[in-house]
């Protein structure tokens, strides 16, 4: 089919630009609908953000309490070995006393029977005399010595339970300190991802708003725009 012979060069210059009007106007009239598409998108994806942050905070939180707690009951296991081992320690000093002490006594025995074996043999009397006195002197000696031995057994499993309790209780309050340092650590941890979601649920509504606004201010109806083209 021919054109119409009065169709003229500038009818069609006339008629690209109606074209390109529509299509401006068109891409003008979608333009609001984008941006107000990716501003949801966005402010989605901060409020996703502030929850992300928070269950990064609460894992560490969980991970700094089970981690505190393993080494709690390292710290009081060490302690109860320890003190363990003092009491032990202390029970052997005390034995190696009292064994000394036995020593001394069967020493003792020994040497006044041989005392009394010599003034037998002399014709002396062994209950009286210097044979008697020198009975006297070796047991007063010997029980003095053995009298300090049994102290020192008794010191020595004082200060191996004094030193076993400290050891058992110190152990004690480093696990207790040591919980109670990751407790707080995990509450400062968990408040901190609580602000963080709720920042990104306060940067989310703004957004949300502000998109919102803008939207409105830009698009009222777009169809007449779209009309006045044509």
């Amino acid at each position: 089919m021919a054109a119409p012979s009065n169709f003229t060069f500038s009818d069609a210059v006339n008629l690209a630009s109606a074209g390109a009007n529509i299509i401006g106007a068109g891409v003008n009239a979608y333009l609001p609908y984008a941006q107000l598409s990716e501003g949801i998108k966005a402010a989605g994806a901060q409020k996703a953000a502030g929850i992300y942050q928070r269950g990064l905070f609460e894992v560490q939180a969980i991970d700094t309490l089970a981690l505190a707690n393993i080494r709690a009951d390292q710290e009081e296991k060490i302690a109860t070995l320890q003190a363990g081992r003092r009491l032990q320690q202390a029970n052997i000093e005390a034995r190696n006393y009292q064994i000394q002490s036995n020593r001394m006594l069967k020493n003792l025995r020994a040497t006044n029977a041989a005392v009394r074996a010599r003034a037998a043999a002399n014709g002396v009397s062994i209950s009286s005399g210097s044979a008697a006195q020198l009975q006297d002197v070796n047991t007063q000696t010997a029980m003095f010595d053995v009298g300090i031995t049994d102290l020192n057994s008794m010191m020595a499993r004082v200060f191996g339970y004094e030193d076993a309790t400290a050891m058992y209780i110190t152990g004690k309050q480093s696990a207790q300190y040591t919980r109670f340092a990751a407790e707080r650590q995990a509450s400062e941890l968990r408040l901190a991802g609580e602000f963080a979601e709720k920042s990104g649920g306060i940067l989310s509504r703004a957004a949300l708003v502000d998109t919102g606004v803008k939207f409105a201010q830009t698009v009222t109806n777009p169809f007449p725009t779209i009309a006045k083209a044509f």
